[in-house]
């Protein structure tokens, strides 16, 4: 069955990792693709080998921390494809550091794509959601949404405010049709986090990690995209507000 038959999907940082998971789960229930990625060939890269099995896909670059930009991808989405049915706001970067030692412009790096960028694109796409007479918005949190841990600093803070967007959004717009919620993956083995094991001095670095995991290993990108195509679909209606977690029970845990 696929459950996002004839429905347009707008997925950002779909270039790769948990976006691009996202966006194939999409193609493969039928839907429609805007892969908005701010590197452009890596958003093409995609979007032709979603053609290539026969879905209709477009890469549209796209940075989600300018709001020109974003409302460019979504008039493009309106011509190209229609009105867009689902939004995914996964782009998102990870700043980490002391807080009294980062600069104004790493805070406003973390808050513009983490919390403003989410915020831009559900501007831009509420009004053709609400003219349609529903959708579904999907914000990609993090387990740092509602547990905290040293040395991450600003991060949790966009983390946070992401959840706030998604409750908030989400009491407003229920009545009129769109659906929004939350998943918040913990560590998923994405390419980003492997070039990361892979620069790190200590050969066991990913080893460590894993151990530290209830599941012993990360999850995997498709396990997010699972949960997003549930959310995404009819079936998920009654679904609002909700923040799902998938993080393989780490924040569960007391003093570990």
């Amino acid at each position: 069955m696929q459950r996002l038959g004839g429905k347009i999907a707008i997925v950002t940082g779909a270039g790769q990792g948990i976006g691009e998971a996202i966006a194939r789960r999409f193609a493969a229930e039928g839907a429609c693709l805007v892969i908005a990625e701010r590197e452009a060939a890596r958003g093409e890269a995609v979007a032709a080998s979603l053609r290539q099995v026969g879905t209709q896909a477009v890469a549209i670059r796209t940075d989600v921390a300018e709001a020109a930009s974003v409302a460019a991808m979504v008039a493009e989405t309106v011509a190209t494809l229609g009105a867009p049915d689902i939004l995914v706001n996964n782009a998102g970067i990870a700043v980490f550091g002391d807080p009294l030692a980062i600069t104004d412009a790493d805070w406003q790096r973390c808050m513009s794509v983490d919390l403003d960028g989410a915020w831009q694109c559900c501007r831009a796409v509420l009004p053709h959601m609400l003219e349609k007479g529903g959708g579904a918005i999907i914000n990609i949190a993090s387990n740092h949404s509602f547990q905290v841990i040293r040395n991450t600093f600003p991060y949790p803070v966009a983390k946070h405010g992401l959840l706030g967007l998604t409750r908030s959004l989400a009491l407003e717009y229920a009545e009129r049709g769109i659906i929004v919620n939350a998943i918040s993956p913990g560590y998923i083995d994405t390419p980003l986090n492997q070039k990361l094991f892979a620069e790190d001095p200590d050969p066991d670095a990913r080893a460590k990690v894993e151990a530290r995991q209830p599941l012993k290993r990360l999850g995997r990108p498709d396990e997010i995209a699972a949960i997003a195509a549930l959310l995404a679909s009819d079936e998920a209606r009654f679904i609002v507000g909700a923040n799902i977690v998938a993080d393989g029970g780490v924040t569960i845990r007391m003093y570990e």
